[in-house]
């Protein structure tokens, strides 16, 4: 997932530098939704539990009612699976166009290895691996651009070969939500699409809880923002270099590579391949994204399937049965992500196939809960019905627009050079230029007449899959709650957006007082550990409050 960027840059155009701003406008008003998912850390009083909750689906049941938080957690199971099958494919073509490895061997290693230090480690081992991974991928992203800059000439000669080619075209300010890449696009769309992912996504709101206060938690997203501007800018040089290096001879087109997602791993061996070890360093740049994404993604699966959808029905289990059916989870779905590995090799583009999962499905996620904390007078018929029909319309969407690909115009894909190719190649029928759709999926309808359907909604740009779900799942909820007595019920206010949350996101220098305590982690008749993560657990001072529904 950390050079996929690269390719895209390569056959569309440098509009990823809009998602530095874009990522900016989503972490910088996150921590105000982030209190409200960690809403205990100040108001909650639990039952008496020796155990570890989890505040993001915890937040559904004391707001609406226990079948929306199972209907979260479902949505949020499909999407990790989904998801994490794309990220495991991604760096297995890397590996394959580098080394020559089985495509699926290298596939199946990712997900068991992944699975192996994840079913044995818990979110301790997820965390510090992430962060030796971190240092991994930078050290490669540099060895890349410091050759390609040797090899071009410098920066300044990048640069003019990429303006020259279209590759640096920033400020598109077309309104069009049809236009796949524009200055809106990305940071309206975008904004919706990282907020759902750092906001509402298990994987992620599990680290902040791990923290021991909220002002470490919003600190530690200010932190990652830091970290993610550096990957993005290390991608957007690769890209502006593979343009440099390929601009009168492209490699897809002379068909030496089969498919953009290998564009990167191709420049690596062009001019990496008289370092010995660098290759191999690049590959362990690719991977460390995926083992950071994959062992979080199956630590947050097995952590969410033990509490919701096995403890509540087997009450009787010990804890050293919890253990080993959390540990089984973990290898299970591993082997599911695996599985989701093949469908993701049909998929076409996988920047764009990851984006639109997390729009289609993290988008209604996102609009449940705002819709809790926001809309004071939404209630759990209208959470409920709101999150069918966000879900819905962005999967009928998103599903067109994988059988009925938008036009060429839409996409805007630029031309690729193929002029200065060397005849060596054996390559025949060169075309000087040509212009090919970035997406190609192996679900697309071919030869099917094109309807106003097909032009217009399946054509809506895939950054806006998000912000679709997200609102039609607020309106529904709004518009089905008002009729059902939503409007009689009695919230308490700390479920809610309050002035208070709003500005504490401006003094994120300011250390407040609501510090979690940890402590040994002792097994009491009644409750059970969680093995994700076993190592934590939270001590509440006052556990005698039995609460239900969105009353205390």
């Amino acid at each position: 997932q950390n050079i996929i960027p690269s390719s895209y840059i390569y056959v569309i155009a440098n509009d990823k530098i809009s998602f530095f701003l874009m990522t900016e406008v989503a972490l910088n008003f996150q921590p105000p939704l982030l209190l409200k998912q960690l809403i205990f850390f100040k108001c909650v009083k639990f039952s008496r539990i020796n155990h570890f909750f989890f505040f993001w689906e915890q937040y559904l049941e004391l707001r609406f009612n226990k079948c929306v938080r199972l209907c979260g957690t479902v949505l949020f199971v499909v999407q990790t699976i989904l998801y994490t099958g794309i990220v495991i494919y991604a760096p297995a073509l890397a590996l394959n166009q580098v080394t020559g490895f089985d495509l699926w061997g290298a596939v199946v290693a990712t997900g068991v290895v992944c699975t192996f230090y994840c079913t044995l480690g818990g979110l301790k081992a997820v965390i510090w691996t992430d962060v030796f991974q971190v240092g991994i991928m930078v050290a490669g992203f540099a060895s890349v651009i410091i050759q390609a800059t040797v090899i071009q000439g410098g920066i300044s000669t990048i640069v003019n070969d990429c303006y020259n080619g279209g590759r640096l075209n920033f400020w598109n300010f077309d309104p069009n939500p049809l236009q796949r890449h524009t200055f809106w696009t990305i940071i309206i769309g975008g904004t919706f699409t990282w907020t759902s992912i750092y906001g509402v996504n298990q994987s992620q709101v599990q680290r902040y809880i791990s923290c021991k206060s909220r002002f470490q938690a919003k600190m530690s997203l200010y932190i990652n923002l830091l970290g993610l501007w550096a990957i993005l800018v290390c991608s957007v040089l690769c890209g502006l270099a593979l343009y440099s290096r390929y601009h009168d001879c492209d490699p897809w087109t002379a068909k030496k590579v089969s498919a953009p997602d290998q564009l990167m791993p191709y420049l690596v061996l062009d001019i990496l391949q008289d370092f010995p070890g660098l290759p191999g360093l690049f590959v362990a740049c690719a991977y460390s994204g995926t083992l950071s994404t994959v062992s979080s993604s199956i630590n947050a699966l097995a952590a969410v399937t033990v509490e919701d959808l096995i403890k509540p029905h087997f009450r009787s289990l010990s804890e050293r049965s919890l253990s080993w059916i959390s540990q089984g989870m973990s290898v299970l779905f591993g082997a599911l992500c695996i599985g989701m590995a093949a469908l993701a090799s049909l998929m076409g583009a996988l920047l764009q196939a990851a984006l639109s999962i997390f729009g289609m499905v993290g988008g209604p996620l996102l609009g449940l809960f705002a819709l809790g904390i926001l809309v004071p007078f939404a209630n759990s018929i209208g959470a409920l019905v709101g999150l069918m029909a966000g879900f819905a319309v962005s999967l009928w969407v998103g599903i067109g627009a994988q059988l009925y690909p938008p036009l060429p115009e839409r996409t805007m894909p630029l031309s690729l050079e193929t002029y200065g190719c060397n005849s060596t190649y054996n390559v025949t029928n060169w075309v000087t230029t040509t212009e090919m759709p970035f997406s190609t999926s192996a679900f697309q309808i071919h030869n099917a007449e094109r309807t106003p359907l097909m032009d217009n909604w399946y054509s809506l740009s895939y950054l806006y899959f998000s912000t679709l779900g997200t609102l039609v799942t607020v309106f529904m909820g709004m518009l089905i709650s008002l009729p059902t007595g939503g409007r009689k019920q009695n919230v308490d206010r700390r479920f809610l957006l309050t002035k208070e949350d709003f500005l504490s996101n401006f003094d994120i220098f300011k250390k407040k007082k609501h510090i979690l305590s940890y402590k040994s982690h002792p097994v009491q008749d009644g409750g059970t550990d969680n093995p994700a993560f076993n190592h934590i657990e939270l001590n509440f001072p006052d556990q005698s409050g039995k609460m239900s529904g969105t009353r205390l």
